[in-house]
């Protein structure tokens, strides 16, 4: 008799936590597909009109790459940095740029970034906010360095222009 009982609570426990576990989790926050897709576009014809073959990605809250695009002939490396420094911004929720400023006086953030191989801590990744909310992020890679301005640099002037596009409209 107690080792049936003990079986239908241990029954009971899986069941329960299988229902559990089963909830579908909140939807990750995002730019309306058609806002994301014109942020990558402003920003890929702003690097375009300084000479850069440039990649832009988007990403949602939950870090889920929404839109990739890539200039005709912009690098393997671009694509992979547009994504990567859109991934950074939305998962610390800050610009790359002022991450990168900021782990120079802050040592725990700088173990924290260096830790973590999936952050990508250069300029050119900006969140996209709806209100204080960060619902996504954009990313911009694939600018080299011109006239002593750095890659990064000029990577984070077409991330700008993308979200400065959309910004107004974002929820």
């Amino acid at each position: 008799m107690i080792g049936q009982l003990a079986l239908r609570s241990g029954l009971f426990l899986v069941a329960t936590s299988i229902v559990a576990s089963a909830q579908p989790a909140a939807p990750a926050r995002a730019p309306d597909m058609t806002l994301a897709l014109e942020a990558a576009q402003t920003a890929l014809s702003t690097c375009a009109a300084n000479g850069v073959k440039a990649s832009a990605s988007i990403v949602d809250s939950a870090g889920v790459l929404k839109v990739l695009l890539a200039a005709d002939g912009a690098s393997k490396a671009a694509v992979e940095s547009s994504t990567k420094k859109a991934f950074t911004a939305n998962a610390l929720k800050a610009a790359t740029f002022d991450i990168l400023e900021k782990m120079k006086t802050d040592k725990a953030l700088e173990t924290k970034v260096n830790a973590d191989t999936t952050l990508f801590v250069r300029p050119g990744g900006l969140p996209l906010m709806a209100g204080n909310d960060v619902i996504g992020a954009i990313g911009v890679g694939g600018a080299s360095t011109l006239n002593g301005v750095s890659g990064g640099e000029r990577d984070a002037v077409c991330a700008t222009a993308g979200l400065e596009k959309i910004k107004a409209r974002l929820k």
